[in-house]
């Protein structure tokens, strides 16, 4: 499975294919040479490298290869002991009185640093999806207009946010560009709104 569903990909301001990576790759390869393209992961307002120089399907494999997790096997286990349970040991550098606190909670330290974790994800949550929604906004805005007239301005009333503003500089952008990122922004004005 591929960490992300939904690219988009831009040859100079103009929009050539949207989609899953297979739909961005095989729209890429139907056109002829010119400009390299740009695509977006639409989740991340990230650039995604895909090379299509061996054609869609040896561009599909290599991006697979690069982007999915690679899962190394452990040593084999026999007889007794703890299962494997993704746990992942670090470092974790706190005050002595911190410390004293969590000795004395139940579970011990690593239990109560696991309740506080999730804790904060929970009370931090529609923060941190504004956050997101909004820095893949920007990752996008920058990629694609970072050159155009009034992206300060529009970068500005994203952060802000002042949505009338937004929409006032997006007007005067090229179509493509300012349909997708009034596309990726609706997400960081649901976020705001909540």
């Amino acid at each position: 499975m591929i960490p992300h569903s939904s690219y988009t990909a831009f040859v100079d301001t103009r929009c050539v294919g949207s989609g899953s990576i297979e739909d961005v790759a095989v729209a890429l390869a139907d056109l002829s040479a010119g400009p390299p393209p740009l695509i977006l992961d639409d989740a991340t307002g990230a650039a995604v490298e895909l090379d299509l120089r061996h054609g869609p399907d040896a561009a599909i494999a290599d991006f697979r290869r690069r982007t999915l997790p690679q899962v190394e096997p452990g040593p084999a286990r026999s007889g007794r002991g703890r299962p494997r349970l993704g746990v992942t040991a670090r470092e974790v550098t706190l005050l002595p009185q911190h410390w004293d606190w969590l000795a004395g909670q139940p579970g011990g330290a690593s239990a109560a640093l696991r309740r506080l974790v999730d804790a904060a994800r929970r009370t931090s949550a529609p923060g941190d999806r504004l956050r997101q929604a909004r820095d893949a906004a920007y990752r996008a805005m920058a990629a694609l207009a970072g050159d155009l007239p009034g992206f300060e301005e529009a970068s500005r009333a994203l952060f802000r946010p002042d949505w009338g503003a937004f929409d006032a500089v997006l007007s005067r952008w090229p179509p493509d560009v300012a349909a997708y990122l009034s596309h990726l922004s609706a997400s960081v004005r649901a976020s705001a709104a909540d």
